[in-house]
């Protein structure tokens, strides 16, 4: 059972480099108080996500922070070392929060997995966009397999509206 509009969210940590290296951030430090969009991507360096889905959220970056949102952070099932050379490798902007879910003990939690393992990927996330306020959820889009529609940048900005 996946998390939906109205729940919180649950208790977990993520991983993220930061120029004095590996730090934890859990959900509360990224959610409290806060109106924060997520978004989650099978793999980080993946063709779409790399092609379609982060270049969205970069380029609508202003935009959607103009929606009163305090924190823009993607979230891939990689350890923090790929995710790292992914923002290397693709100028993602540090404005963008990169979080390494690596064990999926968050999207196992929200009930957002992905079996993967026929393309040799094992468990992932699957592709979705979320916003919270204060820690609550007030929006979510999940996408079918493949898709970026209502998970991308524009989706988020027409909720954000």
């Amino acid at each position: 059972m996946s998390i939906k509009t109205g729940d919180s969210i649950p208790e977990a940590s993520f991983k993220q480099m930061t120029p004095d290296g590996i730090v934890d951030i859990s959900t509360r430090e990224l959610f409290e108080g806060k109106k924060v969009v997520l978004f989650a991507v099978p793999g980080a360096m993946t063709p779409t996500c790399s092609e379609v889905h982060m270049p969205g959220f970069i380029e609508n970056l202003d935009a959607i922070r103009s929606g009163n949102v305090d924190t823009v952070a993607c979230l891939a099932v990689n350890d923090v070392f790929v995710i790292n050379e992914w923002r290397k490798a693709r100028s993602i902007p540090d404005d963008i929060v990169l979080l390494s879910d690596g064990n999926g003990e968050f999207t196992s939690k929200v009930g957002l997995e992905l079996d993967a393992s026929r393309f040799g990927m094992g468990t992932r996330s699957r592709r979705y966009a979320a916003i919270v306020d204060d820690g609550v959820l007030t929006y979510l889009g999940v996408e079918p397999a493949g898709e970026v529609g209502v998970s991308g940048a524009e989706a988020v900005l027409e909720q954000l509206g």
